[in-house]
């Protein structure tokens, strides 16, 4: 007998926290599809000052409890509150640094779901006092191995899936499912003059993200590009310091921090630029550099994980390898997209690419591997009329 399936996914903010990322955008549409096609879905997460502890959108269940730590406890607790009541068949488990442990509290035929989207271990560091880090790294490592080891580990991209392996230990089984990406109109309105050339970054404001090689590529770039434009776009607890340092360098008239802006605008600041930029030291995927890459837009990024698998070395953007310049790759970025003939064919290679990955297909993706475990796991059939059915 079919039944709706009851899944919680459990992740530290929700798509509307003012720090929200695409670890956000992820958990969201996993859990507004499910919902949508017919699921019982509980969305788990912290609140932010102003946020409603409880609401409902799109026939998701939002529980929001506590603030940035204390958010772990609270969840677990909650969780066990309803062991014995209105229980789940199923949990997807966002891990942020460190996942929420959710087996501890969940009886053991529940299948669980630990979604990584990268390795912390080397950001604790930037983050954290040493102890501190010391601990981030034994609860990521050693008792995630523990806690998952009859569950499952997904992530995002080869990249994180090499490195739960080689840098975390994990031995059980892993799926990659990957980000989809979407993009908002282009109907907003950009105030500032468009450069020559003209590039932008897309990040989160946080120490990994490694602004001070942005600025270094501005002023490096400066003195053979005099028209260049810089627009950074994206906020963050870095956005003071950027701002400071965009000043002590004398590059505000090259280099704009926009900080947060809407979707519309977003999309305008990109769709124009010739190329997209990152300087993050390591990633899950690269979400930014597919969206820039579904409106055309070539990215330079350095070869790290994440985006490693994001950028397509030489058909959708360039990778700053080990001892390149990254000033030198731009510079032979720019002068490849010179050529209107190789600027169309890169353009098509990135829309191309980019249409691979869609947020339809990876809900129906987990969908069947939670489908799957529920069946395995002994729960009543659900969605046995459509099994490979994808909203």
């Amino acid at each position: 007998m079919k039944r709706e399936l009851r899944l919680a996914v459990v992740n530290w903010r929700d798509p509307w926290h003012p720090a929200a990322g695409g670890a956000e955008r992820y958990a969201w549409e996993l859990a507004r599809r499910f919902a949508a096609d017919g699921a019982r879905v509980h969305y788990l997460t912290c609140r932010a000052r102003g946020q409603k502890r409880s609401e409902r959108v799109e026939d998701v269940d939002f529980v929001r409890l506590g603030g940035r730590f204390t958010v772990y406890p609270l969840v677990l607790l909650w969780m066990l509150g309803r062991r014995l009541g209105r229980r789940f068949d199923a949990v997807i488990d966002c891990q942020n640094g460190i996942p929420f442990f959710t087996p501890w509290v969940l009886p053991r035929r529940v299948p669980v779901f630990c979604v990584i989207h990268h390795v912390h271990d080397a950001q604790f560091g930037l983050y954290f006092p040493a102890w501190l880090a010391w601990v981030g790294q034994v609860l990521e490592g050693p008792v995630s191995r523990w806690t998952y080891r009859r569950h499952v580990f997904v992530v995002v991209s080869p990249s994180t899936q090499r490195a739960v392996r080689e840098r975390l230990g994990w031995t059980g089984p892993t799926h990659v499912v990957p980000n989809g990406s979407v993009v908002a109109e282009l109907d907003g309105v950009v105030s500032v003059p468009v450069g020559d050339p003209d590039l932008v970054c897309v990040t989160r404001l946080v120490p990994h993200k490694r602004l001070n090689l942005l600025l270094d590529l501005a002023e490096s770039l400066a003195e053979t590009h005099p028209g260049l434009k810089l627009h950074i776009v994206g906020d963050g607890p870095e956005a003071p310091a950027l701002k400071a340092e965009i000043s002590a360098r004398g590059l505000d008239g090259i280099v704009t921090a926009h900080g947060y802006v809407p979707e519309n605008v977003k999309a305008a600041l990109v769709a124009r630029a010739d190329l997209h930029l990152s300087t993050s030291q390591g990633e899950g995927w690269g979400l930014s550099v597919i969206e820039a890459a579904a409106l055309g837009v070539p990215t330079v990024a350095h070869d790290v994980d994440g985006l490693r698998d994001a950028v397509r070395d030489g058909t959708t953007g360039w990778l700053v390898h080990a001892g390149d310049d990254q000033a030198d790759v731009v510079r032979r970025a720019l002068k490849e997209l010179d050529d209107l003939t190789r600027r169309d064919q890169v353009t098509t290679e990135c829309q191309t690419w980019a249409a691979e990955f869609d947020w339809a297909h990876t809900a129906g993706r987990m969908r069947d591997l939670v489908v799957s475990a529920v069946r395995t796991a002994g729960g009543r059939h659900y969605g046995d009329e459509h099994p490979g059915r994808r909203r």
